[in-house]
């Protein structure tokens, strides 16, 4: 996260615009990855004190493609193509249409990451949409900053989308999954409603959330352009 890099001054420091988790771009590109290996070395090349150094690396990562690690063509697991009445109703049946995918996801892994809150992703979401209406909503854990409460949720909602579509048959590229829970999904256009509810309250944990972590710069990017 380039926030946080900025944020610890680090010496040196080379920053990537991949996905999460693909610090070199895809898998089975030695050529790309050896690219980007070398342009983090090169900042050593840089004069002893010149620093915190922060470069950015001016290339995106090739399209996944070939060998066995091929990719199929990329399928939504379920239709979300009912209206219910309202938010609420929409993002309690979306969840409830991902459950059976992502229980199969828990047994394969024998784990998931949508721990961190201790709240079923039902109550999640009813806490987060709480918020949007409500700033002073209570907490669910009163020991935790208002702030941290959140991204726990989020966080525990964005891992249960994506663990339960990840399940379905058919092999994709991570950026595929993004661009669906961000682009086709209730719950990724209400964290975009959230960020903007974030950016406008006074609880500075709450305010720095909604300018990190919460919505990728790519997806804000995008909707500048549609706007």
């Amino acid at each position: 996260m380039r926030e946080h890099t900025e944020a610890i001054r680090a010496p040196r420091a080379l920053w990537v615009p991949f996905i999460l988790g693909r610090p070199f771009g895809v898998p089975n590109d030695a050529a790309f990855q050896r690219r980007v290996l070398l342009a983090a070395l090169r900042l050593l090349e840089a004069p002893a004190g010149q620093g915190p150094l922060l470069e950015d690396f001016p290339h995106d990562a090739p399209e996944q493609s070939g060998g066995g690690d091929a990719l199929e063509g990329f399928a939504c697991p379920v239709n979300f193509g009912r209206a219910p009445a309202n938010d609420a109703d929409a993002w309690q049946q979306e969840i409830s249409d991902l459950a059976s995918w992502h229980r199969l996801a828990v047994e394969r892994r024998g784990r998931t990451t949508a721990a961190l809150s201790g709240l079923t992703p039902g109550v999640a979401s009813r806490y987060i949409l709480d918020f949007i209406r409500d700033s002073n909503t209570p907490l669910y854990r009163a020991e935790l900053a208002r702030g941290l409460s959140l991204r726990l949720a989020c966080e525990d909602i964005k891992a249960y989308y994506l663990e339960a579509v990840n399940e379905q048959p058919g092999r994709r590229a991570a950026q595929q999954a993004q661009a669906w829970f961000w682009n086709e999904t209730v719950a990724g256009r209400t964290f975009i409603r959230l960020r903007e509810v974030c950016l406008n309250s006074a609880d500075e944990s709450v305010k720095q959330f909604g300018l990190g972590n919460l919505v990728p710069r790519a997806v804000l990017q995008a909707l500048q352009m549609k706007q």
